[in-house]
């Protein structure tokens, strides 16, 4: 049996099925279970929940803009090993999306209202670095990790220590993040150079704060 074969056309209609899916619908999950399926809930008081749905709505956002980075990214990668990588990378991603929209769900909150423009963007950023090259793709990958990692950590710090179910999510996010941007670098990324890193982490600082009333 041969794998298919698509052209650029059927790569941009699986984007867009895939877009849909990521802004409007439940995203394709792999076989993993959401970690905080056997944690007990919490007694949180009403500010807690609040808080905590606007953090996990964040994270939502996150997740969808960095499933839109790795798609733009896999539409434009050269190297097959490459595309293939970012792909599972994609569809772990997309565990992180399912798990932060459940827990938004359960603490009563809603997801962000930017979400569109969020994947937008991200998407033809991901285009864009692919088109640079596989190194600098991935290097751009490998730095989204790194920082996403550091808002991660921030987030653990202020979710109450009693909310099992959300730091059990936010633990396991972290783990796949730091092996995505390990990933990255072992497939030949580049580091970025620090204007860049500094620009990544202005548009972190603006989609976080829009997202967290939005």
């Amino acid at each position: 049996m041969t794998d298919r074969h698509y052209s650029f056309a059927d790569q941009l209609m699986l984007n867009a099925d895939q877009a849909l899916r990521t802004l409007f619908g439940r995203p394709q999950v792999t076989e993993r279970p959401n970690p905080a399926v056997d944690m007990p809930d919490a007694e949180l008081s009403d500010v807690q929940r609040d808080h905590v749905a606007r953090l996990m709505r964040i994270n939502h956002t996150g997740e969808v803009c960095a499933q839109a980075l790795y798609q733009g990214q896999a539409l434009t990668a050269r190297d097959p090993v490459v595309r293939t990588s970012m792909e599972r990378s994609a569809a772990e991603e997309n565990d992180h999306l399912d798990w932060c929209e459940q827990r938004v769900e359960e603490l009563g909150g809603r997801l962000s209202l930017l979400n569109p423009f969020w994947y937008a963007g991200s998407f033809a950023i991901g285009a864009l670095a692919g088109v640079a090259g596989d190194k600098w793709s991935l290097g751009f990958v490998a730095e989204t990790e790194r920082q996403v990692e550091g808002h991660l950590d921030e987030h653990l710090e202020q979710v109450p220590a009693e909310d099992q179910r959300t730091r059990a999510i936010l633990e396991q996010m972290k783990r796949d993040e730091i092996e995505h941007g390990q990933k990255a670098l072992d497939h030949g990324g580049a580091r970025l150079p620090a204007p860049i890193k500094a620009l990544m982490k202005v548009t972190a600082k603006i989609m976080t704060t829009s997202v967290y009333r939005f």
